[in-house]
């Protein structure tokens, strides 16, 4: 299958469609026109891509959780819980495993054990046995915008029944949903999948109704370099606004160092932009997302809420449009209602003390310039190896290993490349492999690991990358030898 990137034809997309809303039988309740009506019927105030806009244009910060259960009752109650309780400003509905994976008959004995049990048995709301009328269900229940968050491969069927059922932001991308998550599914098949996401999204924003795309920033979650993960955001976002997607959020995951994250965030939204800009895209709308630590947590709960808060205080100074916020409880399971409104909480006092200040110093611009530098690299050797296709040369550099994702389970990444801490916390290329980094940036993040090297009296080794994998955990930054 040779795939570019290049928009779907109505009788290339209508004739896929026809195939996909057989998936399940809930699929036959999906009616596209229906469904836009149905969206033009809501006030504005649940309108995910406006209120982002909102927020980009007054320079505030959102917060979001994340939630999710089996049965539809209990996942409003949730819901509402956070929207009230927990303070929030837009809302998730995170899918469950079985949906992941498009194993929908799985899902359904899941629905069932858990009205047996009377407690959720599954991770997640499985919104395709739900179907269309149960995600109206909960989208009219709340007074907020509501997200599809997931996680799946082949989201096409779930992105039909999530769009006809009122959700007007849907994250995911045929990269960041592919070789973080699965083991054995070509980039080829997930990348021309997610080309007919974004296509149906562009139908819906041709029809007047803007639904927001977030292409899933932080990857494998931990220790993936800055350029890495801005490359995907870019090369997703290219994807889409081929497809006609018009409001896109590029994410990331925070890595822990406070100067790198901000820079990481501020150089996203600039380059994402510049990109787009030189591609013809310059009517698309971009915002960003800060993901909260997305690795080990402390099971103190005090401790927790330091790693919160650290993680909010880097949303506020990045001026990032929203914050994905996490719980006291990631240690040590599935957060309870009250623990995610807490997380909530916490992070939006410190958002709002932070709201008036700002960080510019010569060695976050130096930051700023590194992690450009970087990524331009990988973009643009993504593009010399398409000749100019950005969607051929994803294919090729994932396969090249020029895109290497770091600790990604999938057998089609490379997984060559290596990261480390440096000595001040922020995440270097130990090990380069094939990414594309000219002589002086290559130079840079030798020098820096082995200055960390020398600190500590031990060679530059992967037993650095597994110290500093749990630090964090352990109340460390830096994995530090004993």
């Amino acid at each position: 299958m040779e795939i570019k990137n290049k928009r779907l034809c109505d009788d290339e997309f209508f004739g896929i469609r026809q195939e996909i809303l057989q998936h399940w039988p809930t699929g036959r309740d999906v009616d596209l026109e229906e469904g836009i009506a149905y969206h033009k019927s809501l006030p504005e105030s649940k309108a995910f891509s406006k209120r982002l806009i909102k927020a980009k244009n007054e320079k505030t910060t959102l917060i979001q959780p994340r939630a999710g259960v089996a049965l539809i009752q209990d996942h409003i109650n949730l819901l509402t819980y956070l929207q009230d309780k927990g303070e929030a400003d837009l809302l998730p509905t995170t899918v469950d495993s079985y949906t992941r994976q498009n194993r929908y008959q799985d899902a359904e004995i899941g629905i069932a054990e858990s009205v047996r049990e009377q407690k959720s048995m599954l991770n997640g709301f499985p919104a395709v046995n739900h179907g269309v009328n149960g995600c109206r269900q909960i989208i009219d229940s709340l007074d907020i915008p509501v997200q599809m968050r997931h996680g799946t491969p082949d989201a096409r069927l779930l992105t039909e029944i999530a769009y006809a059922g009122g959700f007007s932001s849907y994250e995911g991308g045929g990269i960041s949903y592919n070789i973080p998550y699965a083991k054995d599914v070509s980039l080829e098949k997930t990348i021309y999948d997610w080309q007919y996401v974004d296509r149906l999204t562009g139908i819906y924003e041709e029809a007047g109704v803007s639904i927001n795309r977030e292409p899933y920033g932080p990857l494998t979650g931990t220790l993936v370099p800055p350029s890495i993960s801005n490359a995907v955001a870019i090369i997703e976002s290219l994807l889409a606004a081929e497809q006609g997607v018009k409001n896109i959020t590029v994410g990331y995951g925070q890595c822990g160092n406070l100067l790198q994250d901000i820079a990481a965030l501020r150089v996203l939204e600039e380059l994402t932009e510049e990109y787009l800009h030189k591609f013809g895209y310059n009517d698309v709308v971009v915002t960003t997302v800060l993901h909260q630590w997305m690795g080990g947590f402390p099971q103190d709960e005090a401790k927790a809420f330091s790693v919160i808060s650290w993680g909010s205080a880097v949303a506020a100074l990045a001026k990032a449009t929203k914050v994905i916020v996490k719980t006291p409880h990631e240690a040590v399971g599935v957060p309870t209602k009250e623990a995610n409104a807490q997380g909530l909480r916490c992070t939006k006092q410190i958002i709002s003390l932070l709201s008036d200040q700002a960080l510019s110093t010569s060695t976050l611009e130096m930051e700023k310039a590194i992690i450009k530098g970087e990524t331009t690299c990988i973009v643009d050797k993504c593009l010399e190896l398409g000749t100019g296709d950005i969607a051929a040369g994803a294919i090729r550099a994932v396969k090249a290993g020029v895109l290497d994702i770091p600790f990604a389970p999938s057998k089609h990444n490379a997984g060559h490349m290596l990261p480390a801490r440096d000595n001040e916390g922020a995440v270097r290329y130990l090990q380069l492999g094939n990414v594309p980094l000219n002589k002086e940036l290559a130079d840079f993040n030798r020098e820096k690991i082995e200055f960390r090297a020398k600190v500590e009296k031990r060679e530059p080794s992967f037993q650095m990358v597994i110290d500093d994998v749990y630090a964090i955990s352990k109340g460390r930054l830096v994995g530090r030898p004993r």
